[in-house]
């Protein structure tokens, strides 16, 4: 909607996606399709362990609206309205949860050149609200975000951030959990393309002296594969590999061990999507 500096919940998006996308352990196949009205349907089965679990999920597109629709097995049925333009550089997101009612959302989000503002409230009588604000530029931006309890009367949260963009990297600093950790990353693409790319996190938590870090990297075979891996130091290793085996359609193999426990077999995820 603008070229401002994004939401808050972008700063840092990018190292933490490298991170923690894609690394699933579970059994997974999904498949969509889309009408010539412009419905798409997506059909997906998921594995976990011995526990089985499938939803069906629909979309459809009307000028400035778009509807989500998602009916799982537990007969939960999710509805998303996402309205852009409902007023000048504004969005407006609504979900519904049926039975579920009281998890209802509404967010409102204002972009602007040199700001962006989100407002997010559940739909219930005395509701949790969210605040986020934004500001400078999509070089370099500064962020806070603040939950309240509208019953206690009290902040849930609040967080503050920092992020510096740059074509081929970028970091960030987010201080979180009320101020009582913090967690700094940076990202460094390899290639023009951007397919390539290496990334590192440092997370500490004040409170008990947790420390943690984390290194990654994303490297493209040709043009149809790429490889990620990561390693923490607590000993979790993940690594998985992409394979586009039909235009837009891509199969995951991604995998987990504890290299500190070298004796526990590791685990492993099998994942296929397939679109039109």
């Amino acid at each position: 909607m603008n070229k401002g500096p994004g939401l808050f919940a972008d700063i840092g998006k990018k190292a933490r996606d490298l991170l923690t996308r894609d690394y699933n352990t579970d059994q997974k196949f999904s498949i969509s399709t889309n009408s010539v009205s412009g419905v798409a349907l997506t059909s997906t089965v998921v594995k976990k362990g011995v526990v089985h679990a499938a939803h069906v999920s629909t979309q459809y597109k009307f000028r400035n609206a778009l509807f989500d629709l998602k009916i799982d097995t537990d007969s939960n049925v999710m509805t998303t309205i996402t309205i852009t333009e409902i007023l000048p550089s504004t969005k407006a997101i609504a979900s519904f949860k049926v039975p579920d009612y009281n998890s209802s959302m509404l967010e409102v989000q204002y972009f602007h050149d040199h700001a962006t503002v989100t407002a997010t409230a559940a739909l219930k009588q005395n509701p949790l609200v969210d605040l986020t604000a934004t500001l400078g530029s999509p070089t370099i931006s500064f962020g806070a975000e603040a939950g309240y309890d509208t019953t206690s009367r009290s902040f849930t949260k609040y967080n503050f951030g920092i992020s510096v963009t740059k074509p081929d990297k970028c970091a960030s600093v987010i201080l979180g959990d009320k101020a009582d950790s913090i967690k700094a990353s940076y990202l460094q693409h390899l290639d023009e393309s951007k397919r390539s790319a290496a990334v590192g996190e440092v997370y500490r938590r004040f409170s008990t002296n947790e420390n943690v870090i984390t290194v990654g990297g994303l490297y493209a075979v040709d043009h149809l594969t790429s490889v990620k891996a990561k390693l923490n130091s607590n000993g979790k290793l993940g690594a998985l590999v992409q394979h586009e085996v039909l235009p837009k359609s891509i199969v995951t193999i991604a995998g987990e061990i504890d290299t500190k426990t070298l004796d526990k077999y590791p685990r492993f995820g099998v994942s296929l999507a397939l679109k039109p």
